[in-house]
């Protein structure tokens, strides 16, 4: 019986450790395979680290070093621009980069879609905060001969009557500097500022406050609005500044008063063979 035991014992011991030897190369193979499988499907598809951006950005905004990161992405699935260590998108000493067009949160910076450094993506990007747009009509005199340009500071003049003005006790046209100091942002439809031929400009917008546009508004419909070029070096501020017709003629108010009243008007009345003038009040 002992011997019997014994070969038993043998035999399981045996087959135990014949069981453990196959699990260990199967597992062996299993994990050898495996780690083939990942450096084949990590070498089959070649990458480059390339700017992305790190969340949503609106038109017109500015791009910061912490919207963008640089990123694996598979080389096939580049497009035509892209932005990399080689190709840097931020270039040290020149400006910020503005969107040109909404760009996605984990997209790849391509050029189309970004401005150059210092560049702007249109009027938006001109406007500060709490600015509005607002477009002026203009001719070859009020324009100032066709010589502005976007980025120049202008004074505006506002020419027409007063209202309750009529007869002997009106001045006659008045011109009154309305606002100062306001900043061109567009010519026309033309927003670029390097351009330098004369252009005799039909509209020029302007970058007011909302308070500002609503009194340019109230000028331009109740009278003419004229521009005047500042010097980009003027620091001054322009004085309160009105003329009308008496006083650029050098008319006082008494010698048009005295005029007035020396003026007499008269009618002729028949009263039997004589013929009477009888004082009226004058018409005209």
């Amino acid at each position: 019986m002992r011997l019997v035991f014994g070969l038993v014992l043998i035999a399981g011991l045996a087959l135990a450790g014949f069981a453990v030897y196959m699990a260990q190369n199967y597992i062996g193979a299993y994990e050898s395979a495996l780690a083939q499988e990942r450096a084949k499907s990590g070498t089959s598809v070649p990458v480059k680290e390339v700017y992305v951006t790190t969340r949503a950005i609106s038109y017109g905004e500015e791009i910061t070093k912490e919207d963008v990161v640089l990123t694996p992405w598979p080389k096939q699935a580049l497009p035509e621009t892209f932005f990399d260590a080689e190709n840097p998108f931020f270039v040290v000493g020149e400006g910020a980069r503005l969107a040109m067009r909404p760009i996605e949160k984990a997209e790849v910076l391509m050029a189309v879609k970004v401005s150059e450094p210092g560049g702007d993506a249109g009027l938006t990007s001109r406007l500060a905060r709490g600015q509005r747009a607002f477009a002026i009509k203009v001719d070859v005199a009020s324009g100032v001969s066709g010589f502005l340009r976007p980025g120049d500071r202008v004074d505006v003049y506002w020419t027409g009557r007063l209202p309750g003005e009529i007869g002997e006790r009106s001045s006659g046209e008045v011109t009154k500097l309305i606002q100062t100091g306001i900043n061109l942002i567009a010519i026309d439809q033309t927003s670029d500022t390097e351009y330098n031929t004369a252009t005799i400009a039909r509209t020029v917008t302007v970058a007011a406050s909302p308070q500002q546009v609503a009194a340019l508004a109230q000028a331009q419909s109740t009278g003419k609005l004229s521009l005047s070029l500042m010097s980009q070096l003027d620091d001054t501020v322009a004085e309160a500044i009105e003329v009308d017709q008496l006083s650029l003629l050098g008319i006082t108010t008494e010698e048009r008063v005295e005029k007035a009243i020396s003026k007499t008007c008269t009618t002729r009345v028949r009263r039997g063979a004589d013929v009477v003038e009888i004082p009226i009040p004058c018409t005209n």
